[in-house]
C-alpha cells in the first residue's frame, strides 16, 4: 500500500485585503509540520499542490524544515471554493471585515448555509465551478495518486475545502457533514490515507502531531 498525506496550509490572512498569504504563524507551522516528517524519517516520493500562494508557501515550509528540495506537481483542482463569493451568493449586501468575535462567527454562519446552497445546486458562487465539477477536481487528484504512485508516499497540501471533499468521497458522508468536516480542519494539519490502485482508506484525520506540546498550544489555528 502507499501512503497519502493530505496537509492544509498554514495560517493564512483572514480579515485581510489578500487572504491568500501565509501568516509569520503560518510559515512556522509550515516549518515545524517538515521538521516533524524529518524526525520521524518520512521521505516523499511524491510532491503535490494546490496552485494557490498559501498552497505553494506551505509547501516551501515543509520543504525547509525536512532540509530538502524537490519539485512538485501543481494541481489546481485542489484548490479551495472562493468563500468570499459563496457568501455572496446568499448574502450580496457588503459585510465589515470580520474582526470581531461575533463578526466572526457570523461570517462562518454564512459560510456554511452559502456551501449548503452551493452544494444543492441551489445557488451559484460567481466564477466559480458547479459542486460536482468541484468535486471532480479533487477525485481527480485522488486518482491520478492511485493510478501513478502505488506502493509510494505522496505529499499532497491543499485547503480545508478540497480536504474534506477527499474524505467525504472516501466515506460517502453526507453535504452537512462534508461541511463540518471542512470547517474544523486546523492549518497544517494532516489527514492520512492508505492506498491502492484500487481504493482509499481513511488512516487519520486532521491531526497535528507537530504541534501536540504545551509551549505550542498557541500554534493551533483555524483560519
Amino acid at each position: 500500500m502507499g501512503t497519502l498525506y493530505l496537509v492544509r496550509h498554514g495560517q493564512a490572512s483572514f480579515g485581510a485585503d489578500d487572504y491568500d498569504q501565509l501568516s509569520d504563524l503560518g510559515q512556522r507551522q509550515s516549518v515545524r509540520l517538515g521538521e516533524y516528517f524529518a524526525h520521524q524519517g518520512v521521505h516523499f516520493d511524491a510532491l503535490i499542490a494546490g496552485t494557490l500562494r498559501r498552497h505553494k508557501q506551505t509547501l516551501a515550509g515543509i520543504l525547509q524544515g525536512m532540509n530538502r528540495a524537490g519539485e512538485h506537481l501543481a494541481w489546481e483542482g485542489l484548490n479551495e471554493y472562493d468563500s468570499h463569493a459563496v457568501v455572496a451568493a446568499i448574502h450580496p449586501q457588503p459585510l465589515p471585515r470580520p474582526d470581531t468575535p461575533e463578526l466572526y462567527r457570523h461570517h462562518f454562519r454564512l459560510l456554511r448555509d452559502g456551501l449548503a446552497q452551493w452544494m444543492a445546486g441551489a445557488a451559484s458562487p460567481r466564477g466559480m465551478p458547479a459542486y460536482p465539477d468541484f468535486v471532480r477536481g479533487v477525485t481527480g487528484a485522488l486518482d491520478h495518486v492511485r493510478a501513478n504512485h502505488h506502493g509510494q508516499k505522496v505529499l499532497v497540501v491543499s485547503s480545508g475545502g478540497p480536504i474534506s471533499t477527499a474524505v467525504g468521497h472516501v466515506l460517502g458522508t453526507s453535504p452537512e457533514t462534508t461541511i463540518e468536516l471542512n470547517l474544523r480542519i486546523r492549518n497544517t494539519a494532516v489527514t492520512e490515507f492508505a492506498f491502492t490502485p484500487k481504493r482509499l482508506s481513511l488512516i487519520t484525520f486532521n491531526a497535528l502531531p507537530h504541534l501536540d506540546a504545551p509551549d505550542l498550544r498557541d500554534w493551533v489555528t483555524y483560519a
